[in-house]
């Protein structure tokens, strides 16, 4: 007897809505303080991507913000008066008084911000399009059918507002036509002034809302030298844009994207949201569970609630066949799927979900339900006419902190942020202490609307503008060199609102390791680190006796590498790497009967010229007489797409696995491949008259350790078609405009 009553105890435990199959789904809330549900009806998104609705998801007027009362079942539609347009995302305020929403007009405008009471009253604008919006659509108008869209807000303490935007005005840099723009993050008061940009991702943000702690909690998709569609992965930022950081999965592949992430009740660390795939439509597939007091970085901290979908690919889902007993893959999305996860506690939330049966764009297909963490599910609402999205209790809840603002004001009047590295060797595997002398500050920019073509001769690998052939999709810049202390420590000063990312080099300036994220600082912001690869958990403690020797001293200012005239500089072929063929080799490797098949002379190609050809394999299209080791290990950001993420030992990239870096640098980089190593000296022999200068060779270890990009900017027609014009592949100049 003893043994039925625990099982029967741990069944209900474990199942929650299948412990007694005659309580309602309405039944179980009402239990729990919950009366009304505020919601959205919307027919559902047809957009390409899980992050497009605002792009080219078709225009389907027509639903509400709404109330369910679930004593009587009345819905109550709060606007009645914007009944003709679209409703995307919402946020209650934290007294469960007021909401703020985004709504969309008609097709040829974007989204705006609106607030309402809970009841429907006080229907007001609060933040209205852009001044320039008309010439926007002019200048810019791409497939993109107006200027610009503020999407997804958030309340915050104090009553300013969190919401994503493209009024940034980037491009996404892994789309060829340049029609899906960027969304990062923006702040405004309730009254729609003091606006702020708070981010400046080089690819979309979403999905943002404010924590118990009052920090914001999105989904940031990144890739910086890691595969495009992966990832989308949730992290944290405080209100005025310090302090962002990872939350979880900044390196976990599969599913490629974390959305809607919500922080689970009375359970620190913990945290739902959905996993979608990157595409087809709008962010539905499985509910995860994630406790981030343990590894953020593994999936093993991750538990689907929904264990009948699952995500293998970057595109489409796989969902459990208990007929056949095997997973089937549907890229149409006919099994059940779930979006916006709300959660109660640990065990049971509110979400958007459509039954096994329809594809996944049923604009009616969506409906109210409760979910446990076995992925039992009961319904709580559905209109058989229209979806239901983005379920939120009407409850009050307690306001978080207004967290203060550490700006230091001289700093933020000189546009720079300091940051503070405690051991850059912690973290770094197998790398003796004392062999990192330097960090190289990279910047990775985002690229601009004013850059777009519209007869896309100049595309390669889904760049709208080539930049490279096959490695990254996001330009590089360069802003100097700062030194690293005995003791691993650095203090240094970085440009503020830019994409930071650095190296670690060493005494030859050769990359020991590289960053494959960035820090995107406000001005006058101080951040802080312990060393490669930390989580955000790790702590090192400080006193008298082991203050890092960075911290005892004034922070540097980024120098120039030696050979280079400023810190700051363009990354740039023609002028950094294509005179050293000219003047060393191209009396062997020239036009005319190079040896060994390889020609470094500077003749034209299609976008690019026949020594970058030769040197930088073409992933589509791979040649056959590309020495893939003279630049070694590169990283191409499509290949694969998906994946691409994982850490990457110290050494493995650029320059000290390239050929070529180790027989022009005159004995000072050893390889640690044999074979390679072998060739190198081989090849010495062949030119033994070859000697490049200190500062020639740091050119060239930069341009590989930097993924061999080609073009130092977005600008300028790239196509040898053009040659002749004066915008034709113009000298790019580190001026903030011609990147």
């Amino acid at each position: 007897m003893r043994f039925f009553f625990f099982f029967i105890t741990f069944f209900i435990i474990l199942s929650p809505l299948r412990a007694d199959e005659t309580v309602t789904a309405r039944e179980i809330l009402l239990k729990r303080g919950i009366e009304q549900i505020v919601f959205v009806k919307r027919f559902t998104y047809t957009a390409s991507n899980y992050y497009t609705e605002y792009v080219n998801s078709a225009f389907l007027p027509g639903g509400n913000i709404c109330v369910l009362d679930l004593k009587s079942g009345v819905v109550t539609d709060l606007c009645p008066e914007l009944k003709n347009g679209v409703f995307e995302r919402f946020d209650l305020d934290f007294n469960a008084t007021k909401i703020v929403f985004a709504w969309k007009k008609s097709f040829h405008e974007g989204y705006r911000l609106y607030e309402a009471g809970i009841d429907g009253s006080g229907l007001r604008q609060v933040l209205p399009a852009p001044a320039n919006e008309e010439r926007l659509m002019k200048l810019y108008k791409n497939w993109y059918h107006h200027g610009t869209d503020d999407l997804s807000p958030c309340q915050l303490p104090g009553g300013d507002i969190c919401f994503v935007s493209s009024r940034c005005q980037y491009g996404i840099t892994c789309d060829a036509p340049d029609t899906l723009t960027t969304t990062v993050l923006y702040r405004c008061s309730p009254d729609g002034t003091r606006l702020k940009k708070l981010s400046g991702s080089a690819v979309s943000e979403s999905s943002p809302v404010c924590l118990s702690d009052g920090r914001i909690l999105y989904t940031r998709w990144e890739y910086v030298d890691k595969g495009s569609v992966s990832v989308k992965s949730l992290w944290s930022m405080r209100p005025d844009g310090t302090g962002t950081s990872e939350v979880f999965g900044n390196n976990i592949a599969l599913p490629p994207t974390f959305i809607y992430g919500r922080e689970i009740p009375d359970s620190s660390g913990w945290f739902v949201f959905t996993g979608a795939p990157h595409s087809p439509y709008t962010a539905m597939g499985p509910i995860f569970r994630v406790n981030t007091n343990g590894d953020i970085r593994t999936k093993t901290q991750m538990e689907s609630m929904t264990p009948q979908v699952r995500i293998t690919d970057e595109t489409g889902w796989e969902f459990f066949d208990t007929q056949i007993n095997s997973w089937s893959i549907d890229r149409e999305g006919h099994g059940a799927l779930f979006k916006e996860a709300f959660p109660l506690d640990k065990d049971l939330f509110i979400v958007s979900h459509k039954p096994k049966g329809t594809a996944v764009i049923d604009p009616k297909g969506y409906g109210l339900y409760l979910l446990d963490s076995k992925g039992n599910v009961l319904p709580i609402y559905r209109d058989t006419k229209i979806s239901c999205w983005n379920p939120v209790p009407v409850l009050p809840r307690p306001v978080p902190p207004m967290l203060p603002s550490q700006l230091d004001p001289d700093l933020s009047q000189r546009q720079l942020a300091r940051m503070f590295v405690a051991d850059v060797y912690h973290g770094l595997d197998n790398i003796p202490r004392g062999t990192v002398k330097y960090l190289r500050i990279l910047e990775q920019v985002p690229r601009p609307w004013s850059a777009r073509r519209w007869d896309f001769d100049d595309e390669y690998g889904q760049q709208h503008a080539a930049i490279t052939k096959g490695t990254h999709l996001v330009l590089k810049v360069l802003h100097g060199v700062i030194p690293v202390e005995n003791d691993g420590s650095a203090n240094y000063y970085v440009p503020a609102e830019a994409n930071i990312f650095v190296q670690a080099l060493d005494e030859n300036y050769a990359a020991v390791q590289t960053e494959r994220t960035y820090i995107y600082s406000m001005p006058g912001e101080t951040r802080s680190c312990i060393g490669c690869h930390e989580r955000r958990n790790e702590i090192k403690k400080f006193d008298a006796k082991n203050q890092p020797k960075a911290l005892l001293r004034e922070p540097d200012f980024p120098q120039p590498q030696p050979g280079d005239d400023s810190p700051r500089r363009v990354i740039d072929y023609v002028q950094d790497i294509q005179p050293l063929w000219d003047k060393y080799c191209i009396e062997c490797h020239g036009e005319t009967n190079p040896k060994g098949n390889l020609r470094l002379d500077g003749n034209l190609t299609r976008l690019f010229n026949i020594s970058y050809e030769q040197l930088v394999p073409d992933r589509y299209e791979p040649q056959q007489w590309v020495d893939h080791d003279l630049v070694g290990a590169t990283i191409g950001e499509h290949h694969p797409k998906t994946g691409n993420v994982e850490y990457l030992q110290p050494k493995s990239l650029g320059s000290y696995s390239s050929v070529l870096a180790a027989m022009l640098s005159d004995g000072k980089i050893i390889l640690s491949e044999p074979a390679k190593q072998k060739r190198v000296e081989h090849w010495k022999k062949d030119h033994a008259d070859i000697h490049i200068t200190f500062e020639e060779q740091i050119r060239f270890q930069t341009w590989i350790d930097t993924n061999c990009q080609y073009y130092g900017s977005y600008y300028g027609r790239r196509n040898i078609k053009y040659e002749g014009r004066r915008d034709f592949r113009p000298k790019p100049v580190f001026n903030g405009k011609m990147w």
